[in-house]
C-alpha cells in the first residue's frame, strides 16, 4: 500500500520497536499518531508529521479519545488513515506456583491481559471504525489499510515464568487470521510479527550472563539480539506487500529457545 501521506497509529511509539517504526514511517513521508504513556523524544514530538496522545492502553476511554483526535488531525493534513501498528506491551514473569508454593498472582495475570491483549483489541476495533470508511486505493486490490499486531516467540515456545505473557501473545497470534477474514470485504489486511529477543527497554537490564546464554543457546544466526530497525524494516515490508495477509511472521534469527527448568 502507499505509505506517503497516509496516517498510521503506532501504540507504544515513544520508545523501542515502536519508536523505530515511527522513524521509518516518517522517512517515507507518512504521518504518525503516537499513543503512549510516555512522550516520545523531542525530535519525534516536534515533527509536524507527528501527533502525540498520552494514553494508558488499558483505558478504553483514553484510546477512543486518541483515535478520534487522530481522525480529526487527518482532516487537517488531508492524510487519510492507513493503519495501526500495535507495539504497546509489557513483559511480565511469574511461575504458576512460585518458590513458596503460592499461586500466580491474579493481578499480574489481569495486568498482562489488559495491556497486551485487550489493549491491542480495543485500539484496533476503535480505529477500524474509521479505517473501513477510507477511500480504497486505486488498482485491482482496492486496499484501504493494514493492521499490524506484535506477538512474540513466546506464543510458540513460552519459557518458565511466561504463562501469562505467552497467553497474551498466543491470543494475538490466534486472532490474526479470523480478523483478516472479517476484514477482507473492507480491503484491510491483518498481519502479526512475532519477534524473538530484541534490544529494547525490556531486555536492557538483562545480565551479561543471561544475554550470552540467550545468544548462544537459542538463536541460530545471526547470534545476537534483534535490532529495532530490523523490526521497522519488517513493518515496511508488510505495508509494501499486499499479498501478505492473515499471517504471523517470526522475526527471531531462526531462534527456537529450549525450555529451562
Amino acid at each position: 500500500m502507499k505509505v506517503e501521506n497516509r496516517t498510521f497509529i503506532v501504540s507504544g511509539g515513544s520508545s523501542g520497536l515502536g519508536a523505530a517504526t515511527v522513524q521509518d514511517l516518517l522517512a517515507r513521508n507518512a504521518y504518525v499518531s503516537i499513543l503512549d504513556r510516555s512522550p516520545p523524544p523531542e525530535e519525534l514530538k516536534s515533527s509536524s508529521r507527528v501527533r502525540y496522545f498520552a494514553v494508558d492502553i488499558r483505558e478504553v476511554d483514553q484510546i477512543n479519545k486518541a483515535v478520534e483526535g487522530t481522525v480529526e488531525w487527518t482532516k487537517e493534513t488531508s492524510a487519510p488513515l492507513g493503519g495501526v501498528v500495535n507495539c504497546a506491551g509489557v513483559a511480565v514473569a511469574a511461575k504458576i506456583i512460585d518458590s513458596h508454593n503460592e499461586p500466580h498472582s491474579l493481578d499480574l495475570w489481569d495486568f498482562a491481559i489488559a495491556v497486551n491483549l485487550t489493549g491491542t483489541f480495543n485500539l484496533t476495533r476503535l480505529a477500524l471504525k474509521h479505517l473501513v470508511k477510507v477511500a480504497p486505493e486505486e488498482g485491482p486490490d482496492g486496499e484501504r489499510g493494514v493492521i499490524i499486531f506484535v506477538a512474540s516467540a513466546a506464543a510458540y515456545e513460552g519459557q518458565p515464568g511466561q504463562t501469562a505473557y505467552a497467553a497474551t501473545k498466543g491470543g494475538i497470534r490466534s486472532m490474526t487470521l479470523p480478523m483478516a477474514r472479517d476484514l477482507a470485504r473492507h480491503g484491510v489486511r491483518v498481519v502479526t510479527i512475532a519477534p524473538g529477543v530484541f534490544d529494547s527497554s525490556m531486555t536492557a537490564n538483562f545480565s551479561p550472563k543471561a544475554r550470552k546464554s540467550l545468544e548462544n543457546e537459542g538463536i541460530i544466526y545471526p547470534r545476537r539480539f534483534g535490532q529495532p530497525h530490523e523490526f521497522a524494516g519488517t513493518v515496511r515490508w508488510i505495508l509494501d506487500t499486499p499479498y501478505i495477509n492473515g499471517e504471523t511472521i517470526r522475526l527471531s534469527g531462526a531462534g527456537r529457545l529450549p525450555g529451562k527448568l
